[in-house]
């Protein structure tokens, strides 16, 4: 019987990692889904990373998903001469307008409109928060004076955030619409945009993608600001995924607020029926050790007991030391813990009866349960749109949720729901027949076996490819 984990792992390309070799390592350790982070990658290294992807796919018989990463509003220093260090005590220039090579008295920024969108007394962290200034003046149109609060040593293109500010930098930046412009050209599977703040900035995303392609490609809302936690209700109405984006939020917001945030934003996605990411720092010092610390094995932990789809690796397998340990390290996390009791069914029957939906929303709801009750082996699912394996995977059931479909579009995309096992299948003889030759490639690819109870959701009539209907336990 194959014992496969639920929970999907997330591993983000980088110089470590850009090889034929190391991402077909990675893939076979237990990689589901490979990020191309557009803070760091040109369009030519993702094209040729997202070619070799999907030639790996074809020989190893995989549907490892491709999730395109925009930068967003990142806001960032410029270039700084080596071995600077601010003092603390000391007061450094911040400015904008024509690019320099920063020192201990002034800073380049990227972003044009912060000498007028932050007042005095306004506090500046520079990567993630080593260095704090305050701001002492600003001239509102090109120059900030600051006083170093805390002070550390200075790198080129660090990130900065402003936890006091609000900026009006839009969310879709010059650089993100050229990024997503590739991206859906590229048909990658998934789409996340950084930074979001309302639920103008995904329809705005979503509006772009569909003036280029005729191909749905779901998008990703990264919450890592305190507007995208405040609106996360009217921003999940848009989006087909979250991502808890720690890093930036845990300086943003106060870093003790984080854990019951990100407990909150998992159990909301949950309940609207859409995958949601932990990222940030899940096995930080894996960059430089085969073995992680305690903190962070719990950490993995938790956030699979939390019910999470996917945990995501950033540095850890773009610039680490040890990536494909990471991954073979974090995946034997997940599995140890993943089975507890602790991960339950919480959610109450859809209420929704109006809906042109809740029919198959019962029957998603009811294969779950009856599985969990039958100690059933597999929840297996035809679908078309891949709606039907949003909807069981995100009921958390104690098995495998089997999904078989025509659509080449999603086998790739269902990669990234928790539980979800993907198969190409286009057969529409008759019900019986269908439920039979899935079950027979549920059982040649080791998710059953004899006497094994199986939940089977199907159309009726089949050929027409509509909403699931049919609730069916077989037994093999």
């Amino acid at each position: 019987m194959r014992r496969t984990k639920k929970t999907k792992i997330i591993a983000t390309l980088g110089p470590s990692t850009s090889s034929r070799d190391s991402i077909k390592m990675l893939i076979k350790e237990g990689a589901d889904v490979l990020r191309i982070n557009f803070s760091h990658s040109t369009h030519k290294e993702a094209k040729s990373l997202i070619k070799e992807i999907r030639n790996i796919n074809e020989k190893l018989n995989t549907n490892t998903s491709i999730l395109a990463d925009l930068q967003g509003p990142k806001l960032r220093i410029g270039e700084i001469k080596s071995n600077v260090s601010l003092k603390e005590g000391g007061e450094v220039n911040i400015e904008t307008g024509k690019e320099f090579v920063g020192d201990e008295k002034k800073i380049y920024v990227n972003y044009k409109s912060l000498p007028s969108d932050v007042n005095v007394g306004e506090k500046i962290l520079i990567d993630d928060g080593k260095i704090i200034l305050k701001v002492l003046e600003t001239n509102k149109k090109n120059k900030i004076s600051t006083e170093v609060i805390q002070g550390g040593e200075l790198s080129s293109k660090k990130g900065f955030n402003l936890p006091n500010t609000n900026i009006s930098q839009p969310a879709l930046t010059n650089k993100d619409i050229e990024d997503a412009i590739f991206s859906v050209k590229q048909n990658v599977d998934w789409i996340a945009l950084s930074f979001v703040r309302h639920e103008s900035d995904i329809k705005s995303l979503i509006k772009l993608i569909e003036n280029n392609t005729d191909h749905r490609i779901p998008v990703i809302a990264k919450i890592e600001k305190p507007e995208g936690v405040k609106n996360i209700d009217d921003i999940m109405k848009h989006a087909s995924g979250i991502m808890v984006a720690r890093g930036d939020l845990g300086v943003e917001i106060n870093a003790a607020e984080v854990p019951l945030i990100q407990k909150k934003l998992v159990d909301k996605a949950k309940k609207a029926r859409i995958p949601v990411i932990i990222a940030t720092q899940m096995m930080e010092s894996m960059m430089e050790s085969l073995n992680p610390n305690r903190a962070e094995v719990n950490d993995v932990a938790n956030s699979v007991m939390d019910g999470a789809d996917a945990v995501m690796l950033s540095g850890e397998t773009s610039v680490g030391k040890h990536p494909i340990e990471v991954i073979h390290t974090i995946s034997k996390i997940i599995s140890k813990v993943e089975n507890s009791s602790l991960i339950a069914l919480k959610h109450k029957h859809p209420r929704d009866y109006d809906s042109d939906r809740f029919i198959t929303k019962s029957i998603c709801y009811y294969a779950a349960k009856v599985a969990n009750d039958t100690n059933a082996k597999a929840i297996s699912t035809l679908t078309n749109s891949g709606y039907t394996a949003y909807q069981i995977s995100s009921w958390r059931p104690k098995t495998h949720v089997l999904v078989f479909t025509s659509n080449k579009r999603i086998l790739t995309q269902l990669s990234l729901l928790w539980g979800v096992k993907a198969f190409f299948y286009d057969g529409t003889e008759s019900t019986d027949r269908t439920v039979e030759e899935i079950n027979k490639i549920a059982v040649e690819n080791n998710y059953l076996q004899k006497d094994d109870k199986v939940i089977n959701l199907t159309s009726m009539p089949i050929d027409k490819k509509g909403m699931v209907n049919t609730l069916r336990v077989s037994k093999i």
